[in-house]
């Protein structure tokens, strides 16, 4: 039986006993304490704790599961042996307070023996026997039930029941809740198969665990007792990928000579048949057994399965909207990623090559999964952007890290944290390399220069924060402005000082503070018959509405005042705050449904979106966009808000993962368009945003964008603004608006004939000038060094210069410099003779960049310098020793 085989008959089993046979999850879980869903039972958590309502008291599935951070951190080992992975199916069967033990054990063995014919006497179970204090008591319910199978089936239950404690055999979701033993199940995979259970919990990879039957019966308490539930479940799993390489490796249980490989099964052929044409290497199926003394088939082997279970892990990843970045999940997908693309590396692989593998398992996958073939042009182009991005700076730390490995015997915290930060290389394939090669490498001095370094970001981005007195009020601020904007009457509970600034906390406010991306509002106070400025509105730690008012507030704690926000402040933000709500409903539509909200501000001058994509948005886009969020004003849509149990939110409302929520959410509806949680103030309806024009569009970090928009007043002073630049053009250029741009190309061309004269002029005289140098050339034995100022338009020119003193002129070291604008720039290159003589232009350059304050970098034939200063030629001093 195949993978396919194999999945459909687990399903169709378990159909035929009363399941319901469910979709898989999404990877991208909605558990705050989980990057990706890790297990087959992370999707019915809520079920076990009662917070969801059981519809079906029997399910199956096959869950699509990732383990590469957090706890279940199997990233360093995946490739190095033939078990681990980063992506894996977790097929499973469920019973939520329907049947229990007997039925569980007793399906388990029918469909193991039965139906996939496993050998009986190769099977081995363990039950949980609690150690000392270990929970609860043994489970002698599951003996019982195993026992009697074993004594049918004429094996010895003495041999074939083993019992193990709470670390293997009881399984708990947390400290408390719902718990209970589990039975795993087995198999001996020696090739004699008469290990008597000896290899069951030894870590031997001839003796594998298959199927786990969890057996959730009690409830923990904070006490450390355990309560019997009232409804009891049965949860199990069983990885496909283990299951599938069992039956390919022993030719359906008839040759058990082979070692056992989760990568001989049919899962994984096709992504190795397309490594093997495009690398024109074979997949031997070595396994090395010390990462220091690898043979080369072994390197390739290890490289074979790194790429090959990382890009399964990729596309279904990016097939359920997680695209790679720098934080959280995205940020270890992004390490997956940079980890198959450096294996690749030493494979040979050509560029691209990730997105062709990719095409592979859409090909083999997406008839289950069709999130695959929906999301197919997502999935390769954010693996073409990322590997391409990736590249440039791979290629430069190897070689800087071949640098390292053949100069000294330890690769040092610093070396391997420069090649982390600079080049982006990951610490994982230093080690590896640096294993390789027989080096150590100084991890403790890695991690305090990577401390060190997040310990200056976290400085650098401290914001000054409100503080006020240790206690909390009993009493909370009622907003009440979503409704009321002025003349709302409230009492003053507070006066609290910051510094120079001046707060006041009220029992009611109509004043929204500043939070989840909308400022805060402004307005006015009458206090004692006097007018008074509030001229910011805000939370303080304890969660508090903070008042800043323009005046001192001796004395008016206790009073009653009239508060007044400014309305046509407050409705231009909320029309900005419904513009972000349409605006990320159409990207999802036009760009693609793996868009997620990734941060906004929203102003009374404008938005600011930001989102994951991998790519600039085409000028095409753009302007769908704009069309839609227009569309949608146009249709003048309904703007409403409802309060209800966060239970109760209908599954297509969009919640983000980043935000906390309570038991009560505010859920923002826009007319058929959108529907989203949101505590924040809207239009009333889409008509009131009256235009949206896009600002711009641009990066704003690796895989993340940002759009800046106007609606409302900022966008007609915006178009006001442009008519009054063309009417200035009409009359400077004395043209109308439509020939304008004819205008321009024609003034364009102009100044680049006189450009490009000049241009020829000022080269022929550096070339003059770079000959009398050559001339004059300093040699340190046979490497000819040069160095010189000259006059130049752009860094190009220093570029061009070097280029012709290496290539022309036979030089091995030239150092040229020239002014340009406040500043100058240096270029250094070295030619190969150089190089093998240790020389490296890109240190070279940081090391010019160092004394004379600028920055520099480049490669070890190429380096560029930028300062702030003007040139003279001792700062272009010669080097040996780079």
């Amino acid at each position: 039986m195949n993978s396919e085989e194999l999945r459909q008959s687990f399903l169709d089993f378990f159909e035929e006993k009363g399941h319901h046979i469910v979709p898989s999850a999404s990877l991208q879980t909605e558990s705050p304490n989980l990057l990706f869903t890790n297990a087959g039972m992370n999707p019915f958590v809520p079920i076990f704790l009662g917070e969801r309502a059981i519809q079906f008291a029997r399910v199956a599935d096959t869950q699509k599961c990732i383990r590469a951070g957090g706890k279940h951190n199997d990233l360093e080992d995946v490739g190095f042996d033939t078990y681990h992975h980063t992506f894996f199916e977790m097929l499973g069967n469920w019973s939520f307070g329907d049947y229990f033990k007997a039925e569980a054990i007793a399906f388990a063995w029918e469909l193991l023996t039965k139906i996939w014919h496993f050998p009986k006497e190769r099977l081995y179970v363990t039950i949980y026997a609690p150690g000392k204090h270990d929970p609860s008591q043994e489970d002698e319910e599951a003996y019982t039930l195993w026992k009697r199978i074993f004594v049918e089936e004429g094996l010895n239950p003495d041999i074939h029941i083993l019992k193990f404690g709470k670390r293997e055999n009881f399984w708990m979701m947390g400290d408390t809740g719902p718990c209970g033993p589990c039975s795993e199940i087995h198999i001996d995979l020696t090739e004699k198969g008469d290990t008597q259970g000896r290899l069951v919990n030894s870590d031997s990879p001839r003796c594998m665990e298959i199927w786990n039957l969890v057996f959730m019966q009690f409830n923990a308490q904070a006490d450390g007792t355990f309560v019997p539930l009232k409804a009891k479940h049965v949860d199990t799993g069983m990885g496909l990928e283990r299951i599938a390489g069992i039956v390919a490796v022993t030719k359906n249980f008839s040759d058990f000579s082979q070692k056992p490989s989760n990568y001989d099964s049919d899962l994984f052929s096709s992504i190795f048949n397309e490594i093997r044409h495009l690398s024109g290497k074979t997949y031997e199926g070595t396994v090395a057994t010390c990462r220091k003394s690898m043979e080369d088939q072994e390197r390739v082997d290890f490289a074979f399965r790194v790429v090959g279970d990382h890009v399964r892990a990729l596309t279904f990843a990016i097939g359920d909207g997680i695209l790679p970045g720098n934080e959280g999940r995205h940020y270890v997908l992004r390490r997956i990623l940079r980890r198959a693309v450096a294996f690749g590396k030493r494979l040979a692989l050509p560029p691209g090559s990730l997105a062709r593998l990719g095409g592979a398992v859409v090909g083999q996958m997406a008839d289950l999964f069709p999130e695959l073939k929906r999301r197919r042009e997502v999935i390769f182009k954010t693996m073409n952007s990322e590997e391409a991005m990736f590249s440039k700076t791979l290629d430069r730390g190897m070689l800087l890290l071949e640098n390292i490995c053949s100069k000294k015997g330890i690769i040092s915290g610093h070396d391997a944290f420069t090649l982390y930060d600079t080049y982006g290389f990951p610490f994982d394939l230093t080690q590896f390399v640096g294993k390789e090669k027989g080096l150590s490498i100084d991890e403790e001095g890695f991690q305090k220069e990577l401390a060190i370094q997040q310990a200056r970001a976290r400085n650098a981005q401290k914001k000054s924060q409100i503080t006020i007195a240790s206690e909390k009020y009993d009493a909370a601020t009622e907003f009440v402005g979503y409704h009321q904007f002025r003349d709302v009457r409230a009492k003053i509970l507070r006066v609290v000082r910051d510094g120079s600034k001046c707060y006041i906390v009220t029992d009611r406010t109509p004043f929204y503070a500043e939070k989840g991306g909308e400022v805060g509002d402004s307005g006015t106070m009458i206090c004692r018959g006097a007018q008074v400025n509030i001229e910011h509105t805000l939370y303080d730690p304890w969660g508090n509405i903070l008042h800043q008012i323009a005046r001192d507030g001796d004395g008016i704690e206790g009073e009653m005042v009239v508060l007044s926000i400014d309305v046509d402040r407050r409705r231009e933000i909320q029309r900005h705050h419904s513009a972000t709500h349409i605006l990320h409903e159409a990207l999802r539509t036009i760009i693609g449904d793996h868009v997620k909200q990734c941060g906004s501000y929203v102003s009374e001058r404008g938005l600011r979106f930001d989102f994951n994509h991998f790519t600039a948005l085409t000028r095409e886009a753009w302007a769908a966009i704009e069309d839609f969020v227009n569309d949608a004003i146009l249709e003048n849509l309904q703007i409403t808000a409802q309060e209800m149990p966060l239970k109760e939110v209908p599954p297509r409302c969009i919640a983000h993962f980043s935000e906390k929520y309570g038991e009560r959410v505010r859920v923002l509806s826009i007319g058929h368009l959108s529907m989203e949680l949101c505590g924040g103030c809207h239009a009333a309806s889409t008509g009131e945003l009256g235009y949206f024009k896009i600002l711009s569009e641009s990066a704003i970090a690796a895989g993340v964008r940002r759009i800046e928009a106007v609606v409302g007043k900022s966008a007609r002073k915006h178009i006001r603004h442009w008519e009054d630049v063309i009417d200035e053009l009409e009359r400077r250029f004395s043209v109308k608006s439509d020939k304008i741009l004819t205008k321009v190309e024609q003034l364009q061309y102009s100044k680049n004939c006189v450009e490009r004269r000049f241009h020829l002029i000022l080269e022929k005289n550096n070339r003059r000038i770079l000959d009398e140098i050559c001339r004059n050339a300093i040699y340190e034995g046979e490497l000819k060094k040069v160095r010189g100022i000259f006059e130049i338009d752009s860094p190009n020119d220093l570029r061009s210069l070097t280029t012709f003193a290496i290539t022309e002129r036979a030089c091995d070291e030239v150092v040229l410099g020239g002014n340009l604008g406040e500043g100058a720039v240096i270029a250094i290159a070295y030619s190969p003779a150089a190089i093998r003589s240790d020389g490296h232009a890109a240190l070279r350059a940081k090391q010019i960049a160092e004394r004379l304050s600028g920055k520099g970098g480049g490669s070890p034939s190429f380096g560029m310098v930028n300062v702030m200063k003007k040139l003279e030629l001792s700062d272009l001093e010669l080097g040996s020793d780079c």
